[in-house]
């Protein structure tokens, strides 16, 4: 059965230091997207992360506070409602960077909404305390996107 504990402190300190990491990690990416002048950079990139990793942080606080108020056996919970609210946030905001050029056949701004989508990811991941999965994400994102613009003419 669930534990019920509505002011634990720690679980709170816990969750805030999860959500400061994502927030680096995000930040680490959005940083690389705003030294090659993207649309979203580094504060956008660590609020998407931030804000993945605090509501699946706190999923386990509201379903124990909505427990409280309802009787437990008929309070429902699907953890991946979670994930896919912040997967259609994050789509509203990716779809935001994405331009389409009139006069040229070129759209703009695809890689920095998938890297937008990306450190959601990586901001569920350390909520889940997957630390070195979400590092090694980070790293590999990082490295992705510096090798990709080393490589494209004219960027």
């Amino acid at each position: 059965m669930l534990e019920i504990v509505l002011n634990n402190y720690e679980e709170q300190l816990h969750i805030a230091m999860q959500v400061l990491i994502a927030g680096v990690f995000g930040g680490m990416v959005g940083l690389e997207r705003e030294y090659a002048d993207k649309p979203a950079g580094l504060r956008t990139h660590a609020f998407v992360a931030c804000t993945a990793a605090l509501l699946v942080g706190m999923a386990d606080i509201l379903i124990a506070h909505f427990a409280v108020e309802t009787a437990p056996q008929t309070l429902r919970t699907d953890p991946i409602r979670i994930v896919e609210a912040i997967v259609t946030g994050v789509a509203f905001l990716g779809a935001g960077t994405i331009f389409r050029h009139q006069h040229e056949d070129a759209v703009e701004g695809l890689t920095t909404a998938a890297s937008l989508l990306l450190v959601a990811g990586i901001g569920i991941a350390v909520a889940l305390s997957q630390w070195i999965l979400a590092l090694v994400i980070t790293v590999l994102t990082l490295l992705l996107l510096r090798v990709a613009r080393l490589l494209k003419p004219n960027s």
